[in-house]
């Protein structure tokens, strides 16, 4: 089972459809949100309990549930080949965010958040040594963890090598590198965020076809590794966009 806590997380998987086994409700809780949630909860006969305050602190794996906590069915994973058929529907240039070893669930959660925003046709993460999917990932996601396509894989760098085979450029956030607005980011993609400390590890480096970098003042040497990922998502939307103007 996967928790989700939040007003908006938990409305947000209700209007997925996401099964959901039992929703706890904070005692005599008011609001427009959760009188949404409790009206879908009842027309799909899930299961409402009501639970004070500390009982919920309890229950709640970061204290971020606002008074509402679910308990869904986990969210299905998609393969590689599974995204690439999003894009193709929608009949666009498949579009693709690697995360190699983000650490923080709320960096994670604003990724997911900024991509279905900015485009991208799903996620790749790494399964071990990195954040996982938690009741904060997906608050900080505000909704959007519901309908981005994500793959989990054991390997990036196999997996980069598997995007690379259909067709995909592969182009790697890195310090030591190219200008974002040097390059021409129009086509099939997939852009590689590295963790928050370490950056891209070799091996992902190595893997990637080149490497771009957000260029900065001199007083700054870094940036968050979710606003460094949002802007360069919507450097590659801004150009497709461009591109559709010709």
């Amino acid at each position: 089972m996967e928790q989700i806590e939040g007003r908006h997380p938990v409305l947000s998987a209700l209007h997925a459809n996401r099964p959901i086994e039992r929703i706890f409700l904070l005692k005599d809780i008011k609001g427009e949100v959760p009188a949404k949630i409790l009206h879908l909860a009842k027309e799909r006969a899930i299961k409402i309990a009501y639970k004070n305050r500390n009982e919920l602190d309890e229950i709640s794996e970061g204290r971020l549930h606002q008074g509402v906590i679910a308990l869904a069915e986990e969210k299905p994973l998609y393969s590689l080949e599974e995204i690439l058929d999003v894009a193709a529907r929608k009949e666009e240039e498949p579009f693709i965010l690697i995360l190699d070893g983000l650490q923080d669930p709320q960096n994670v959660g604003a990724l997911i958040r900024t991509a279905l925003a900015a485009g991208v046709h799903g996620m790749v993460m790494r399964q071990r040594r990195a954040a996982k999917i938690s009741p904060g990932t997906i608050k900080a996601a505000a909704g959007a963890y519901e309908h981005m396509p994500i793959a989990i894989v054991t390997n990036i760098s196999r997996a980069i090598e598997r995007l690379k085979e259909l067709g995909l450029w592969v182009a790697g956030a890195d310090v030591d590198a190219d200008s974002i607005y040097e390059k021409n980011l129009s086509g099939p993609l997939a852009v590689v965020i590295g963790s928050e400390d370490k950056g891209l590890s070799r091996l992902v480096r190595e893997k990637c076809d080149y490497l771009i970098k957000l260029p900065m003042s001199e007083s700054a040497n870094s940036l968050n590794a979710s606003v460094a990922g949002g802007i360069i998502m919507y450097e590659v939307m801004r150009q497709r966009l461009k591109e559709q103007t010709f």
